[in-house]
């Protein structure tokens, strides 16, 4: 390779493409081997060979080793279930007090630490639905239901929804005007009317138990991190994983640790929800300026002072930011956790979609995502909010929107429980709409998907048949037949061209994990999908960025409505194209499409418009045109950015993909959802999930480094 470098690169990318077919061409699909409907599959044969690895037994198929490398790492997800059953079953066995029998109980650490986290979470969750939507669970165990019935006092009812409403429109107010205030209050009265009222709470509900505890623990985090260089190179490794990790494998450890249910969800959703807000803490802490933190120490603070009175008050726009993206994990959470028992929205929705009720699917989907738009524009417009000096400020000053939504809050539990006493016999509406007397839209959804499919159906079943057959088969049947090492060959040698020896020993490090497990297949289909996904996305999203771009207006509508978009949790995205082409790969290309094509637009708009104004004025002194101008200044130097937004728009391909499997895609992710039904499904999920991650960080290592030797190039690092 090294004597390949003289040579321009065009030609070095030349040789490896032809090194790559070459390979292709030269090794033969093994014997063993057979397509069924463009898929690679095993033919049983006296070939099947057994080897041992820390005492377990792993299968097999002993043909040509550069077809398929042999599954050396099938060990693993066997390793990991022994590994969870030992840490839960025998690890540590200590004494604890057993309440229920009154006497002392020998138990794991581990198993007891879960129990008691259960046991937190449960009653955290319990409490907070008490005051939303009324209940005696967590103060029945204060006291007795003897007690509840010989005073009825005790009793707590429910917050009306139209004093919810009302607080949150004074607080969308208070923090960004009469329009946000606006749509809070309508958000809030079309989520009552229509009967979604219990299930949008007991969502509300998970988010505000989850949302706090994932800002305290990634702010602790955060600050670790950037006090020690240590804990800063611990952590790096586990974001990554974490960034690119499909949601669903995390699923499945957390039913062997914490079981099924809520309190199972707000833990998963945690682990999930803690990495970005690690990251903007870190990025946060490390904009300050050095003067600051000068300024700081020659004022004579400590440590702690120095931390809690400067450098986090001066970072606390980027941490608010923080705070948003964890809002937005946790409600994208709320929707795939319904898949280990927890309640709300994201339950109903699964449930209709399982149903093929689109009708009720399409109004929990607007419920799910009319809150997340409000809750998304809330937290950005605190964080937009918030000034950069605030030390001469009264408490009440800096805290004056918390202080008014908090008043709201405690009016509306005294209106509660006043009301309570007046309302025991009759019906209130403004205090609930029960789901059976509210309004529904579901019949008329699913009337006009039955007209779709009457006056639609033979072009809908022509178009999803070609490209079924024309399109999606031969591609899925091209990638399967890539052999594993000419497909290493390729990464490896697209790793060296572009960042060094240092990127192709990353990358083939990621790679070789992948075909080292038994599923190299399904990550080929997995690839192919979110190829195909990432190529008309990007076509889609770069034209439509630069064509808004053009003009200011339409760029601040585009940006808008990706931010709209970018909200939506992904299941969303799976509810339209099911009504129009059923269960099939088509329906999940769409909405990988659709979901993915948000980044590229944005990346897009925002590549162009960080083009410095005097390089346009410079070209336009010069007598060159608009196309010209585009084509010979702005692309180039736009395109390292637009190149993170093809970063980004990989990732979202890679996890609408995987949630695609929910309705029967034959890829990593189909595995990964039955690994949830599956007592044992834990270490095969956690490695799929693994398997995916690697896939999003190797061309997140090309991409990056690309980028970051073509700033350096551009001077514009």
């Amino acid at each position: 390779m090294e004597y390949l470098k003289k040579y321009p690169k065009l030609f070095q990318w030349l040789f490896l493409l032809i090194v790559f077919f070459a390979l292709c061409f030269a090794i033969d699909v093994p014997e063993t081997y057979k397509f069924i409907r463009g898929q690679a599959e095993f033919v049983k044969d006296p070939n099947q060979s057994v080897y041992f690895f820390l005492g377990k037994e792993v299968r097999y198929y002993a043909f040509d080793v550069f077809w398929r490398l042999p599954p050396l790492l099938g060990w693993l997800p066997i390793w990991i279930n022994d590994s969870l059953f030992f840490l839960m079953n025998e690890w540590m066995p200590m004494e604890f007090w057993d309440p229920d029998v009154q006497e002392f109980k020998t138990r794991p650490l581990l198993l007891e630490v879960s129990r008691n986290l259960t046991s937190f979470m449960t009653f955290l969750i319990s409490l907070i639905r008490e005051v939303l939507l009324g209940g005696l669970e967590t103060i029945v165990a204060f006291t007795s239901w003897d007690y509840i019935d010989a005073n009825p006092w005790a009793e707590l009812p429910g917050l009306p929804w139209t004093i919810v409403a009302a607080g949150f429109a004074i607080l969308a107010y208070k923090l960004s005007g009469p329009g946000l205030a606006i749509f809070a209050g309508l958000t809030m009265v079309y989520i009552s009317i229509f009967g979604q009222w219990k299930p949008s709470m007991q969502t509300l509900s998970f988010i505000l138990v989850a949302a706090p505890l994932s800002f305290i623990f990634g702010l602790g985090l955060g600050v670790a991190a950037f006090k020690s260089k240590r804990v800063e190179k611990a952590l790096y490794p586990i974001l990554l994983v974490m960034q690119t990790m499909p949601q669903y494998a995390v699923l499945v450890p957390a039913l062997v640790l914490f079981g099924v249910g809520d309190h199972a969800a707000v833990i998963i959703t945690m682990v999930v929800a803690v990495p970005p807000m690690i990251l903007l803490t870190l990025l946060g802490l490390r904009a300050i300026p050095p003067e600051v933190i000068e300024a700081g120490r020659m004022s004579g603070c400590t440590n702690w002072q120095l931390m809690t009175k400067v450098l986090i008050p001066t970072a606390r726009r980027d941490i608010l930011i923080g705070v948003n993206q964890v809002i937005m994990v946790c409600f994208s959470m709320a929707v795939i956790s319904a898949f280990i028992g927890a309640k709300g929205l994201g339950f109903n929705l699964l449930l209709a979609l399982n149903q093929l009720n689109i009708g009720l699917a399409l109004e929990a989907g607007l419920c799910i995502s009319l809150i997340a738009i409000l809750l998304d524009k809330m937290s950005l417009a605190w964080a937009n909010k918030q000034i950069d000096y605030f030390g001469n400020l009264t408490f009440y000053q800096r805290n004056k929107n918390l202080i008014f939504f908090a008043g709201a809050v405690i009016i509306g539990i005294l209106s509660a429980y006043i009301g309570s006493f007046y309302f025991k016999e009759g019906f209130n509406y403004l205090f609930e709409v029960p789901h059976n007397k509210g309004i529904s839209t579901a019949d008329f959804w699913n009337k006009g998907v039955d007209w779709i499919f009457e006056t639609f159906f033979v072009y809908i079943k022509a178009f999803n048949t070609w490209l079924i057959k024309e399109v999606l088969q031969p591609m899925r049947a091209l990638y399967l037949r890539m052999p594993a090492v000419a497909t290493l060959v390729l990464v490896v040698g697209a790793g060296y061209l572009i960042g060094g020896i240092r990127s192709a020993l990353v990358v083939c490090a990621l790679t070789l994990f992948i075909a080292l497990s038994p599923w190299w297949d399904r990550a080929l289909v997995t690839t192919y999908m979110a190829t195909f996904g990432v190529i008309i996305s990007c076509m889609i999203g770069f034209t439509v960025g630069t064509l808004c771009f053009q003009n200011k207006h339409s760029a601040n509508f585009m940006l808008g409505v990706c931010d709209i978009f970018q909200t939506f949790p992904s299941f969303v995205y799976l509810i339209p194209v099911m009504m129009l082409f059923g269960i099939t790969d088509t329906s999940v290309l769409i909405a990988v499409i659709v979901y993915a094509t948000i980044p590229a637009t944005r990346y897009t708009i925002e590549g162009l418009r960080s083009v410095p104004a005097g390089l346009h004025d410079a070209a336009t002194m010069s007598g060159v045109n608009k196309f010209q101008r585009l084509t010979k200044i702005e692309f180039p130097l736009a395109f390292p950015h637009m190149m993170l937004g093809l970063n980004q728009t990989i990732v979202f391909a890679l996890f609408m993909v995987i949630i695609g499997a929910f309705i029967g895609t034959e890829d990593l992710g189909q595995y990964i959802l039955k690994a949830l039904s599956d007592k044992n499904g834990a270490g095969i999920g956690l490695t799929l999930g693994i398997c995916v991650a690697f896939i999003g960080l190797i061309f997140d290592n090309l991409i990056r480094t690309w980028v970051g030797k073509r700033k350096k190039h551009l001077g514009i690092d």
